[in-house]
């Protein structure tokens, strides 16, 4: 049985394999690439707003709010954007993991057809919309805080994040409408809670989603019992 400081250990020493270099490649550039998307259209849309307000310098202004507001919301919003682009490469990086470490659990892996990708979407989608709505007014109620809020968010975080970094690796094993999951919710949660912790480290945060993914391979497949190759 495997623990999480290993799977995580596991997961940052594979960082120099190549399959997983060029994940994080394309990921870290999509993903900065969406940010800075976000940023132009903010930038666009107040210069507009500021002109025709008539507001001196409404362009330079509109830049600099923009400015501001990407760098605010890109911190906010990361972890979904992140997440989000992983979701186009979070085969490959299972694959990388599994092709290194657990080749028998590769070869038998199965392929998920688009309707099902589009069902584990929409309940990912789901549960994520549901456990925000549900924490937004006691965030709202912990701002006078100054710690409640952020905590809060990495418990509601932690728990979305386990769950849909176990299912990018378990449900390319499971059979069909298996409902047993591999990994039990405080395993779960402590996997998305330290995922997300990475997440508000700069820099570290462009590794986190892929690292995350890789050590959740390594802990499902250690909880499935599957014989590692080295």
């Amino acid at each position: 049985m495997l623990s999480l400081p290993t799977a995580l250990a596991r997961a940052f020493a594979q960082l120099t394999d190549p399959a997983i270099l060029r994940v994080l490649a394309k990921s870290m550039l999509l993903t900065l690439a969406v940010l800075g998307l976000l940023g132009f259209g903010a930038w666009y849309l107040l210069a507009g707003v500021l002109d025709r307000w008539d507001v001196s310098y409404g362009g330079e202004l509109g830049a600099l709010v923009a400015v501001v507001l990407t760098a605010i919301g890109g911190w906010l919003l990361f972890r979904l954007v992140a997440l989000a682009v992983l979701q186009f490469f979070a085969d490959e990086v299972v694959q990388a993991v599994e092709a290194r470490h657990y080749p028998a659990a590769l070869a038998s892996a199965r392929s998920i057809g688009w309707k099902e990708e589009l069902r584990n979407s929409m309940r990912s989608t789901l549960r994520a919309v549901i456990a925000n709505l549900v924490a937004a007014p006691f965030a709202i109620a912990l701002l006078v805080t100054g710690v409640g809020t952020p905590i809060l968010f990495l418990l509601v975080n932690g728990w979305l994040l386990g769950r849909e970094l176990q299912d990018m690796v378990w449900l390319r094993h499971a059979v069909r409408d298996d409902s047993a999951q591999p990994l039990g919710a405080p395993l779960r949660f402590v996997l998305g809670a330290s995922v997300a912790g990475l997440l508000i480290i700069p820099f570290v945060n462009l590794l986190a989603p892929v690292i995350g993914a890789a050590a959740a391979t390594h802990l499902v497949h250690g909880r499935k019992g599957t014989r590692h190759a080295n």
